[in-house]
This record gives C-alpha cells, structure tokens and sequence, in this order.
C-alpha cells in the first residue's frame, strides 16, 4: 500500500481518490485543492501545507483539475509541484487539457528527474463513481506500468496510447465524437417530435437498429426525461472542444462540424445553461425550432 498525493478533488476526483482508499492506499492532498468531501476526511484524507510539500511526501503525485491553466499553477507556480520533485517520482495528469502544453509540462518534469504520464479519462462522474473509467495515457512503457495498478483501481479500458501528450490528443478526439453525436442524437430527437412522434418510442426503435450508441442510450434518455443535472457539463465540454478547434488551427486541419457544435454550446451558455450537463445542447436546437424534444 502506498501514500498517494492527489489534488483536484471535486466531481471527478473524490470518487476516484475514493477507490484509492478503498484499496488501502494513504491519500494526501495539498491545500491548494478544493475542500473535500466529508467522505473522504472520514476515510483518512491527509493533508500537506503546498504542492511542493506533497510532491516532497509521496512518490506519486495526480492531478484532476479543470484546464490547463490550474495544472500549470499547480506544478510551476509558487511553491508548485515540480519543486519538490526528485528522481524516481512520478506525476500523473489525469486533468483534460491542451496536448501542445502537455508536451512542454513533460519536458519540464523530466528535467527533475521525475516522469510524467498524461492520462485524461472518458466516463464522466458516473465512470468515476463506478470505476469504469476509460483511460487514455501518454507517456513511457515503464512509467504506464508503475501507474497501471492504480488505474485499473480507477478505470476498465485502459490503453497506453504513445508517448507525452498522445493521451491528451485521444482525449479531445474523444470529446470531439461525443459532441458531435450529442448533437445529432439532438437534431433527430428534435425532428421527431415536431413531427409529431413520440420521442421516447423513436429513440427505443432507434437503439434496435445502426443508428445505436451509448449516447444515444443515456443522453437521448435525459433528453425526453429533461434530467440535466450535470455528470459532465457544458462549460467543460466547452473547453473541450477549444483545445479541439486551438489544436486544429496550429495543424492546419479543418474541424467544421467541431466549430458549429461548439457555437451550439456557446448559444447554451449564453442563455444560462452552461453549468447544465453537456446533453442539454438539445435546448438550443429546441430553441431553433420553438418546439421542446418533450
């Protein structure tokens, strides 16, 4: 059993750090990291003053934080992760954030002698809560087996993708399938029930047939059920997909569906629905049509 540092514990990062614990490992956070959880402070939570003092305590350190901005404050601001690193260490970034500045964190952690390890996951809170996370990791073949055992602690499809920032990359590419087909589960919730279909039997007749998918499974239901209490939200998915269209431009490759469903979510945003789950980009083609899926 080992001591785990592990900072950013909100939606995503308490249940995960949860089955750490359950595990019988030690986790310890830094007070930069929000408040935890009750559950957490009752399973053992420890604490360090500042990132650097966590990184001086434990021989792994995760992060599960926002955007890119949070994880560059946390292992290069003051009193930051990487000063308190040595050899044989490792840091995990479990965070969604860009793949360009991924590859500069690598580099830097390298230089203290530690190794760094990219792996961004899929699943939203109820993949974390149930440990079926899929995890998608940058970083060496040595370093991805030190950190397997706690991933599968975490996660169920868990694959070595390449090296620093490949895992970032799958991640956006990930994000860029799921709001594209959000999207197009929303479009034909929408027409079909302006024509005059049930929408609940529409999608149970379409779950039979080519046109299945989990997202169409779970969020098509939360669509017709109006259940938009967030497991991923809006304003994450987002930032999602402006790592997409960022990266797209500085690789000259055009992302158009990408653009225009993410001016989608921006007309959700604008009309207060970012914190809603990202399923509820169903409401701004409902506004196009003033007509609701239900």
């Amino acid at each position: 059993m080992a001591h785990i540092g592990f900072i950013g514990l909100g939606i995503m990062g308490t249940p995960m750090a949860r089955h750490l614990q359950d595990a019988g490992h030690t986790v310890i956070t830094s007070r930069f990291s929000i408040s935890p959880r009750q559950e957490l402070l009752d399973n053992g939570l420890q604490f360090a003053e500042t990132p650097k003092a966590l990184a001086e305590t434990v021989d792994t350190i995760i992060l599960m934080l926002p955007d890119t901005p949070e994880v560059k404050d946390v292992l290069f601001g003051e009193n930051g992760v990487a000063y308190g690193l040595s050899k044989g260490k490792l840091v995990i970034d479990m965070s969604s954030i860009s793949p360009i500045e991924t590859k500069e964190f690598a580099r830097k952690i390298r230089e203290t002698g530690a190794e760094y390890i990219d792996a961004p996951v899929s699943g939203g809170e109820v993949g974390a809560k149930g440990a079926s996370l899929s995890i998608m990791a940058g970083g060496s073949e040595a370093s991805f087996e030190r950190a397997l055992p706690l991933f599968q602690l975490m996660g169920k499809n868990i694959t070595l993708v390449g090296d620093c920032g490949d895992g970032q990359v799958t991640k956006v590419a990930n994000q860029i399938i799921v709001a594209l087909t959000i999207e197009a589960v929303s479009e034909a919730l929408v027409f079909a029930s302006k024509a005059g279909a049930d929408p609940a039997r529409v999608r149970s007749a379409l779950m039979g047939g080519f046109a299945s998918s989990r997202i169409l499974e779970v969020h098509g239901e939360r669509m017709i059920k109006r259940t938009f209490e967030p497991g991923f939200r809006i304003s994450l998915h987002q930032k999602d997909l402006n790592l997409a269209l960022q990266g797209a431009r500085a690789l000259g490759v055009s992302l158009p569906n990408t653009a225009a469903t993410q001016e989608l979510f921006n007309q959700c945003a604008a009309n207060g629905d970012s914190g809603l789950d990202h399923s509820g980009l169903v409401k701004a083609l409902e506004r196009m049509a003033n007509h609701p899926v239900a």
